[in-house]
């Protein structure tokens, strides 16, 4: 019975090795493709400006000025480097107009839990915002800033403002 198995198993193997040989070698194909098919295919290459900049759970960016071409569209990414959640440690990155009060727009942050601390009264002051993030979370926004200038940023989460804050130049 064992080498009736085997005998069995060593046939099928041949069978199958067989069927699955490769006969390509004896077909040839040709095929022509129109000629608008050769055509080279042109990529744009992406212009746009990349920054991130990192909060973590010491209420602290990795940076305090940020350098942007002035009339390049910009790709920030703001990535939380802590563990903590956001209702704990949330940060945001908050782009102001130039020449809006900061520490009015900090301090109305502050009480606007509902709409991620941009608070409705201020919109007109804010040029560009991530949503509040927690600990291995990451927000990105595109901007584009059309004047040469200094704009200020920060993080609008109630008391993060003080440490939280640097300056956009846009050149």
């Amino acid at each position: 019975m064992k080498n009736t198995f085997k005998s069995l198993a060593l046939v099928a193997l041949v069978a199958f090795m067989g069927a699955c040989k490769d006969n390509s070698k004896n077909t040839v194909e040709t095929t022509t493709a129109p000629a608008h098919q050769h055509e080279e295919t042109v990529v744009e290459e992406d212009t746009r400006f990349s920054v991130v900049i990192e909060g973590n759970d010491q209420m602290q960016f990795n940076t305090k000025e940020l350098k942007v071409p002035v009339g390049e569209p910009v790709v920030l990414t703001l990535k939380h480097t802590g563990k903590m959640a956001k209702n704990v440690m949330g940060h945001n990155f908050v782009l102001l107009q130039q020449g809006a009060d900061f520490q009015s727009f900090a301090e109305k942050a502050a009480m606007a839990a509902a709409t991620d601390y941009i608070p409705a009264s201020e919109e007109g002051s804010v040029l560009v915002h991530t949503k509040v993030i927690g600990g291995g979370e990451s927000d990105t926004v595109e901007f584009t800033l059309t004047e040469a200038g200094t704009y200020e940023f920060l993080c609008s989460f109630p008391g993060h403002y003080a440490m939280m804050r640097g300056v956009v130049i846009a050149e």
